[in-house]
């Protein structure tokens, strides 16, 4: 059965995470596998790549047959460096502390480049970033420029201003003298209608007084006509009574007269 290295692709749709795996060449890419070795995910900058060292070096000296992004990863792990000095040293090219030796060797430069790689990385980002800063404070800078006027156009605006508001000013004034002597004069007219109408009610009074006056003596001579004629009935009514008895007394004298005759 020959087996091959290869990438078993996950994640979503835009972005892809493979699972470094070996499996055999007749199955599907993303079917059934012997034995996951490590994962890779290219969405970071720089990608990343975990790895089982030991076990991948074991499939590859077995017979392996990686893809070509899994001899990519391999390469760039140090896996296929590895492979190399060993055969060297079954060979019988050098011994296994000088295939260690130039291995660390290897190592460590591959290292010292992937850190470049990120310092440059890192060192790029930030001045992009300050370029853009710059950019924009140069934009945000040009539009308030345009939108403050020149100090020209604000002295003019600022006269105009003080022009047109004295000139309010001054009609204000005017309309405000204009409505005060208007108010006045009302004023007056109120005053003097008032006097009319209470002299007019003066005048009523006193005549009114004046008929009470005439009123009076009439009221007087009325009420000594009453107590007169009060007087007079009483001796009317007294003379009617005395009459009346003097009648009763003949009557009865002329009575005795005719018994006595009798």
């Amino acid at each position: 059965m020959s087996t091959r290295i290869r990438l078993q692709r996950h994640g979503k749709k835009g972005k892809p995470f493979f699972h470094i795996v070996v499996a055999d060449q007749r199955s599907k890419r993303d079917g059934r596998f012997i034995e996951k070795l490590g994962i890779y995910n290219p969405n970071t900058n720089p990608a990343t790549i975990d790895l089982d060292f030991e076990r991948s070096l074991h499939w590859v000296t077995t017979g392996a047959q990686p893809s070509d992004t899994a001899r990519a990863i391999l390469s760039y792990k140090g896996v296929l460096m590895k492979e190399h000095l060993m055969r060297g040293v079954t060979k019988g090219a050098l011994t296994e502390q000088q295939a260690e030796a130039k291995f660390q060797k290897w190592m460590e430069e591959k290292h010292s480049k992937i850190e470049s790689k990120k310092s440059n990385l890192t060192k790029g980002e930030e001045d992009d970033r300050k370029a853009r800063l710059e950019a924009e404070r140069a934009v945000n800078e040009a539009r308030a420029a345009s939108l403050v006027p020149p100090q020209e156009e604000v002295t003019e605006g600022a006269s105009e201003a003080g022009e047109a508001i004295a000139d309010a000013a001054g009609q204000a004034v005017e309309a405000v003298t204009d409505a005060a002597e208007t108010v006045a004069e009302k004023v007056e007219e109120a005053v003097e209608e008032v006097k009319e109408t209470l002299a007019g009610k003066e005048e009523e009074t006193a005549k009114e007084e004046g008929k009470a006056e005439s009123k009076e003596p009439a009221k007087e001579e009325t009420k000594a006509e009453v107590k007169e004629e009060a007087k007079e009935e009483p001796k009317q009514e007294s003379k009617a009574e005395a009459k009346d008895v003097d009648e009763a007394k003949a009557e009865d004298d002329k009575k005795e007269d005719s018994k006595k005759e009798g």
